[in-house]
């Protein structure tokens, strides 16, 4: 007697269709370039077609914790995203007033309004600027704000002396070269 032979069912069919494309796919990819340069769309202004693209944060890329080409010593370490030691002088210099913020990614501090305990009707407010890595006499901005009550008691604001914030960054310059040598040493 003849056994029947029975056909295969739709789902076998199916996988063995699937296993054949995944196969040729896998085996396509033995001819592929890795170095191919497609064309950038018609759409994109300037440069050439196979031009490579400017990142936006510059030739280096994005640097979150310093770059390690540079000079720890000149930099101040890479911690944070300022010369470590203008921002320490600049807390250090301004320690006895009270912060409303620092960040010490962006290099910005601010201060809450304070009045020294001989001129109570004065109060002053700093903001200090730190502007870059590097240790330099042009790293730093200070605006210094200063207002007086007037007679019914309300704070108005008054004129601040042109030397006022430089000399605010002269100290906070010395304090670093201060903190500099300490550290070399």
């Amino acid at each position: 007697m003849l056994k029947a032979t029975q056909a295969p069912s739709g789902s076998r069919i199916l996988a063995a269709v699937a296993a054949g494309l995944f196969l040729l796919s896998t085996a396509a990819c033995q001819y592929a370039d890795p170095d191919t340069v497609y064309p950038r769309s018609r759409g994109d202004k300037g440069g050439g077609t196979y031009e490579t693209r400017e990142s936006i944060f510059g030739g280096g890329g994005l640097q979150l914790f310093g770059n390690s080409d540079e000079n720890p010593a000149q930099s101040g370490g890479s911690g944070i995203g300022v010369n470590s030691f203008l921002w320490r002088a600049s807390l250090d210099t301004i320690s006895f007033m009270p912060l409303s913020s620092a960040d010490p990614f962006g290099g910005v501090i601010i201060t809450d309004w304070y009045s020294p305990p001989e001129t109570r009707a004065e109060r002053v407010k700093l903001n200090v600027y730190i502007l870059g890595r590097d240790l330099r006499a042009d790293g730093i901005r200070a605006a210094v704000f200063r207002q007086v009550q007037n007679g019914s008691g309300a704070w108005v604001d008054a004129d601040v002396r042109a030397e006022t914030s430089a000399d605010l960054e002269n100290a906070i310059l010395t304090r670093a070269r201060q903190l500099r040598i300490a550290s070399v040493q």
